[in-house]
This record gives C-alpha cells, structure tokens and sequence, in this order.
C-alpha cells in the first residue's frame, strides 16, 4: 500500500527536451539523479522515455526502451521506494516491469489504448491512471469546454475503471 498521505513522485525524464539536461544525461548520472531524489524525499520515482509534452515527436518501443531500460537495470536493488514506468507502450512497460519497475505511470488515460494496463495486469503491477481529455501530444488548441469540470472529470474517471476492472485490473 501507498500510504495515506499525499505522496512525492520525483520525475527523471530520459529524453533529449527534457528540463532535466538528459541530452549529456548518462546511465550512471541518471542513476545518481535517481538516488538524490529518493534522498530528498521522493517517495515514488518515475522514469520516462519518451517526452509527453504537447506537439513532442512520439518515438517507436525500441527508442524509448534504449533510453529507459540502461537507467532502470542500474537501479536494480538500489532504492527503497517504488519505481513506475511513465508509458502507454505495451512493450515498453513489459521491458520495464521485468527490469524492476513496480508501477506502470500511463498518461494516456486508455487514450492510446490498453497495452501498457494489460502489461500491468499481467505482471501484478500497479497502474496509475492519468486523466486526459484527449490524446496527449495531440491536445486541441483550445481545451474542452465543461459543464461541469469536477462531474465531467469524474464521470471520464468511472468510466475508466470500469474498463480497466473489466481488463481484470482491480
């Protein structure tokens, strides 16, 4: 169990537009950047491959498990709190779950369907559900209008873990 207490995530980008100057960023620096925000208090870390900001280039499996997978094995034993794999990829999330990570983080919402929840499920994995009113990276120029945000968002989310209960995540 997570706790009952709002948690921190501290975030390591593995990509080249990262604010976390990841173009010179190594394994062994990332590793270290891993350790020092477990240091700091991070309760929960996550490692992505791929950059999720709006108009970012989606790159294939095999790029972002280049980028991850070093990062991930050279944190293997190393840390005490949990480590989630930010991705919707199925394959991605296979690797990453195999080399130690313990949550899939994916910020598409089922958006880009449900490959990474099914690798999740099948590894007894956590799965983090972000909401996202449309596929990310592909974001409108204006956000939807709501009626009502806070019913609207929650009506997305119930819909969302009824599939994914129905995909035998719990």
């Amino acid at each position: 169990a997570l706790g009952g207490r709002p948690l921190v995530m501290g975030i390591l980008n593995i990509t080249p537009d990262s604010f976390a100057d990841t173009e010179r960023l190594d394994t062994a620096r990332a590793v270290d950047a891993a350790l020092a925000m477990e240091a700091a208090g991070a309760d929960i870390l996550d490692v992505g491959g791929e950059s999720t900001r709006p108009g970012a280039v989606p790159v294939d499996a095999g790029e972002e498990l280049r980028r991850v997978l070093p990062v991930l094995r050279g944190l293997a034993g190393r840390l005490s709190i949990p480590v989630s794999i930010d991705t919707y990829k199925a394959p991605v999330a296979e690797a990453a779950l195999a080399a130690g990570a313990e949550l899939v983080n994916d910020i598409s919402g089922l958006t880009l369907g449900p490959g990474a929840a099914a690798a999740a499920r099948d590894a007894g994995a956590g799965y983090v559900l972000n909401y996202s009113y449309s596929v990310p990276k592909r974001r409108p120029d204006q956000p939807p209008l709501y009626e009502d945000v806070v019913v609207d968002t929650v009506a997305w989310m119930e819909q969302r873990l009824d599939e994914l209960q129905s995909a035998g995540l719990p």
